[in-house]
C-alpha cells in the first residue's frame, strides 16, 4: 500500500469523500497549490476524481479500480490524483460538470477528468470499469490511452484543452427580455404532458422527486385555478409514498426510483431530498387539507430528528445506499424474516399489504411498498403500526449505512425552512424549536469572525468560503423561521446574510448571481447557474427571497434587484422552463394578484396569527409582535396599532390595505378571498 507525504493533508481535510479511501493505493492529493505545483513540476496531466461519501458509483469504482494495484500503478506512474468532495466544493463540481456534460451530453458521479497541469480540462466522464466491458473502454485503456497521447499529441490535447475552455468561458447573452406570463403557462404545460397519469411523477425512468416542480404546480394551481395542476400534485406525492423510495420501516425518502413505478430506489437518503418533500407534502397539505400529507410530513421530519440531527443542532448530508458492501441491504426483507419478527398470522396480514413474499420484488428480497394497496384500511392502521415498530426494532440491530455527518450550510438551510414551515402550520412546536437550534448552531459555528459565512462543519471545523446556495438557503430557511416565530432576530440575520450575498457574488457588468463569491479560489471560470436541478438553484433561491424581504421591509430595491436577475436569465427560462421551475415560483409571486402581506397588532394576536397560518397562500408573508427591534428593521409598521384596544389584523394587497379587522372570522375571510 503506497502513502505520500500529503496522507496526513488527506486526513485533516476532513472530508468523508476523502476520509473513506484515504489508505488505498492511489496516491490522492487534495485539490490545492501542492497538487498543482507538482503535477507542474513533474510534468503530469491531472487525473480528477469528483463524487460524495453516500455516491453507490463512487464506492463501485473505489473498489473495484482505486483499490487495485494494477490502476494504482499507472496512476501514481503517470498522473498527478486529486479527489474532491463535490458537497464541500460545488464550484469545482459545477464547472468540470459543465464540460463533462459539453462533452458527452450527459453528468453524473463519481465524475472523472482529466486536466492539464493548469487545471485546463481535456477529457471528460463519470463512471468507468476496470476492464473494457459490452463496448465502454475501461478504465485502464482509457489511462493507457490519455498517457500515450501526453506523450505523442500534447499539442492535440493541448489545443483541445484551448478550445474547451474558451466555449466554457463564452459569456452568457446578458440581453434577456422581460419575462412574460407565457413562460408560466408553457411550463405548466409541459410538466402537463410528462406527468405520468398512471403511476405518478414525470416522464418513465429513473424518476426523481423533484420537489420544486411540485411547489410550482401549486402554485400554479392557487394562482390560475387550474384542477389538473393539483392533481398532478397529488397524484404523484400519494404514489411517491405508497412506493419503495419511500422507507415504510424508518420513514423518509431515498434519492431516486430506479423504476416508473417508484418501487425500487436508489437507496441512499439525502437531506436536500427531505427538506424539499417535507416542504411540498407541508405544502399541499395546507392546499388541501387533507391529512395523509401532513402524516407524511410529520414522518419525514421525526425521521431527519432521530436519525439525521447532530447533539449541537445541525443536520447531517446524507445516509449511503450500500451497507455491507450491498446497494439497500439494509433495508429490504425476506417473507420469512417478516414472520420470524412478527409472527405467522400478523405476518401474513402484513406482508399482504405491503407486497412481500417469499419470491420477492427486488433481487429475490422485498422492498415494502403499497403500490398495489394504495392505502391503508382505517382499521388496519394500528395494526400497521404496531407491526412497522417491531420490524424498525429488528432492523436497528442490522449493520447500518455509512452516515455522511459534514454539516452543509446548504442544506441545513433547507431543512430549517421545511421545519419550521411544518412546524408554523401544523402547529407543532417541536419542529420550529428545531429550526431555531439548526439557525443558532449555523449563526454561531459557521460565521467566521468577519462576518464570513462558511460552507460545511465537521469534527468541530468550519472550513470552505460559503457558495451562492449556501446564503440563499440559509436565508430562506431564516425567512420561515422568522414568521414562524415572530422573532426579529431571524429577520434581521436574514437582511444582514442578504446583503452579504449581494455584495460577494454580485457582477459588476451586469446581473445574475456568481457562484462562488470574489473572496473565494480563482478557478478557470465564474459560472452563474440558474437552472433547477436535483435542488433550487442558487438564484433561484435568491429571488425568491429578494422579493419576500421586499413584501416585508418595503424596501423596493430589493424586488427592483429581484426582477433584474428574472430578466437577466430569461432566455435560458424561456428555453427550459420545467427547468426553472423554482425560479418561476418566484416569477409567479412577483406577478400575482393574490399576492399579500399581513401585519397583525396586538396582545393577543395568537389567535390571529393561527388563522393566518391556516389558510395556504404561497404569495404572503405576516409581520407579528411589534418590537423596537422590529420597527428598527421595518420602520413603517410602527405606524399600525390595536383597534379599540383589540388586536388587528391589517391585510393588504396590489399596494392597497383593507380596514384592519379585530376577529378571527374577518380575517379567516379576507385570506380566503381573491
Amino acid at each position: 500500500m503506497t502513502e505520500n507525504k500529503y496522507t496526513n493533508k488527506l486526513i485533516n481535510e476532513k472530508s468523508p469523500y476523502l476520509l473513506q479511501h484515504a489508505h488505498n493505493p492511489v496516491d490522492w492529493y487534495p485539490w490545492g497549490p501542492e497538487a498543482f505545483g507538482r503535477a507542474a513540476g513533474e510534468d503530469k496531466p491531472i487525473f480528477l476524481s469528483i463524487g460524495y461519501s453516500t455516491c453507490h458509483w463512487c464506492h463501485v469504482m473505489e473498489h473495484e479500480s482505486f483499490e487495485d494495484e494494477e490502476v494504482a500503478h499507472l496512476l501514481n506512474k503517470h498522473f498527478i490524483c486529486i479527489k474532491v468532495d463535490r458537497e464541500e466544493r460545488p464550484d469545482i463540481d459545477s464547472i468540470y460538470m459543465s464540460v463533462c456534460q459539453s462533452l458527452t451530453g450527459h453528468g453524473g458521479w463519481p465524475l472523472t477528468v482529466f486536466l492539464t497541469p493548469d487545471r485546463h480540462p481535456f477529457f471528460a466522464g463519470t463512471y468507468y470499469p476496470k476492464g473494457d466491458s459490452s463496448g465502454m473502454m475501461g478504465l485502464l485503456s482509457l489511462l493507457r490511452a490519455v498517457q500515450q497521447a501526453w506523450q505523442d499529441k500534447r499539442e492535440t490535447l493541448l489545443d483541445s484543452a484551448r478550445e474547451i475552455l474558451a466555449y466554457q468561458k463564452t459569456e452568457k447573452d446578458s440581453a434577456g427580455g422581460e419575462l412574460t406570463e407565457a413562460v408560466i403557462h408553457d411550463a405548466f404545460s409541459h410538466l402537463k404532458y410528462s406527468f405520468d397519469s398512471m403511476y405518478g411523477g414525470f416522464g418513465r425512468s429513473p424518476k426523481f422527486p423533484t420537489p420544486h416542480n411540485l411547489l410550482f404546480l401549486l402554485r400554479y394551481w392557487y394562482n390560475n385555478k387550474e384542477p389538473y395542476a393539483l392533481e398532478i400534485v397529488e397524484k404523484t406525492l400519494e404514489s411517491m409514498k405508497n412506493g419503495g423510495i419511500y422507507d415504510h420501516i424508518g420513514f423518509g425518502f431515498s434519492r431516486y426510483s430506479t423504476d416508473k413505478k417508484w418501487l425500487v430506489p436508489h437507496f441512499e437518503k439525502m437531506l436536500y431530498d427531505n427538506a424539499l418533500l417535507a416542504l411540498a407534502y407541508g405544502e399541499t397539505y395546507s392546499a388541501t387539507g387533507k391529512t395523509q400529507y401532513s402524516e407524511t410530513a410529520v414522518q419525514i421530519l421525526d425521521y431527519i430528528l432521530r436519525d439525521m440531527t447532530s447533539p449541537e443542532g445541525g443536520f447531517y448530508s446524507a445516509e449511503d445506499a450500500d451497507s455491507e458492501g450491498v446497494e439497500g441491504k439494509f433495508y429490504v426483507w425476506s417473507a420469512e424474516e417478516v414472520t420470524e419478527v412478527l409472527g405467522a398470522p400478523a405476518a401474513q396480514e402484513y406482508c399482504k399489504l405491503y407486497d412481500i413474499s417469499p419470491r420477492g420484488n427486488f433481487e429475490g428480497m422485498n422492498i415494502p411498498n403499497l403500490i398495489e394497496t394504495e392505502q391503508i384500511p382505517e382499521d388496519k392502521r394500528a395494526f400497521v403500526e404496531d407491526c412497522r415498530q417491531k420490524l424498525f426494532a429488528h432492523r436497528e440491530k442490522r449493520i447500518h449505512p455509512h452516515k455522511d455527518d459534514k454539516i452543509l450550510t446548504s442544506w441545513n438551510g433547507l431543512m430549517m425552512a421545511a421545519m419550521a414551515y411544518c412546524g408554523r402550520i401544523l402547529n407543532q412546536g417541536k419542529y420550529i424549536s428545531a429550526a431555531r437550534k439548526c439557525a443558532d448552531f449555523i449563526l454561531a459555528k459557521l460565521v467566521r469572525y468577519d462576518g464570513r459565512l462558511l460552507a460545511r462543519y465537521r469534527d468541530r471545523e468550519a472550513a470552505f468560503n460559503a457558495y451562492l446556495e449556501d446564503y440563499a438557503f440559509l436565508v430562506w430557511g431564516l425567512l420561515e423561521l422568522y414568521e414562524a416565530t415572530h422573532d426579529a432576530q431571524y429577520l434581521g440575520q436574514a437582511l444582514k446574510l442578504n446583503g452579504n450575498m449581494l455584495e460577494l457574488f454580485s457582477d459588476t457588468a451586469g446581473a445574475g448571481l456568481f457562484l462562488y463569491g470574489h473572496d473565494s479560489e480563482k478557478l478557470i471560470t465564474r459560472p452563474k447557474e440558474s437552472y433547477d436541478g436535483a435542488i433550487p438553484s442558487g438564484n433561484s433561491a435568491a429571488v425568491m427571497n429578494l422579493l419576500r424581504l421586499a413584501r416585508l421591509t418595503g424596501r423596493h430595491e430589493l424586488e427592483d434587484r429581484a426582477k433584474e436577475i428574472l430578466d437577466f436569465f430569461s432566455n435560458d427560462i424561456e428555453a427550459a422552463p420545467t427547468g426553472h421551475s423554482y425560479m418561476l415560483c418566484a416569477y409567479l409571486y412577483s406577478i400575482s394578484g393574490n399576492a399579500s402581506e399581513v401585519v397583525i397588532v396586538g396582545n393577543k394576536s395568537s389567535e390571529m396569527v393561527k388563522t393566518y397560518d391556516s389558510h395556504y397562500n404561497p404569495f404572503s408573508v405576516s409581520i407579528s409582535n411589534i418590537t423596537p427591534e422590529l420597527v428598527s428593521l421595518i420602520p413603517y409598521v410602527s405606524e399600525y396599532g390595536e383597534q379599540d384596544g383589540k388586536t388587528a389584523a391589517y391585510v393588504c394587497r396590489n399596494f392597497a390595505c383593507s380596514a384592519p379587522v379585530t376577529d378571527i372570522a374577518a380575517l379567516s375571510e379576507l385570506m380566503s378571498s381573491p
